[in-house]
């Protein structure tokens, strides 16, 4: 049984290669944390150059909202990939995700609603 730092480790670990293949490019930093039944995952700097452009420049609200509803659409796409990860780094089961991305600070949150308390090994 592993610790839940290891899990956690694990999971940003997952999310960054999923990022990678899926996305195109991978979060300059990611931080994932374990509280009871939910699994929050932080990533930052996960635009692109050209999105963080479209959401400086293009009509400020038109393209903001460009921006989230792409990248939103994508992430419920590959929603069973990413309840893939979750499950196999906890062995609890997904029942909710909820997402959301801040073109103005180029991160995106993610969480995972499980279908109970996460199990670690204490050390």
């Amino acid at each position: 049984m592993k610790t839940l730092g290891q899990m956690e480790a694990d999971i940003s670990q997952a999310v960054v290669k999923f990022e990678k293949q899926y996305m195109g490019r991978g979060p300059n930093e990611i931080r994932s944390h374990i509280l009871d039944d939910m699994v929050i995952v932080r990533l930052k700097g996960v635009l692109t150059p050209a999105e963080q452009e479209l959401a400086r420049t293009g009509g400020l609200e038109r393209g903001m909202l460009l921006v989230k509803s792409v990248r939103t659409e994508l992430i419920e796409k590959a929603r069973p990939l990413l309840e893939a990860v979750i499950t196999e780094a906890t062995g609890r089961k997904v029942l909710s995700m909820h997402t959301d991305l801040s073109t103005r600070q180029a991160e995106r949150m993610l969480v995972f609603v499980l279908d109970g308390e996460v199990k670690a090994a204490t050390g």
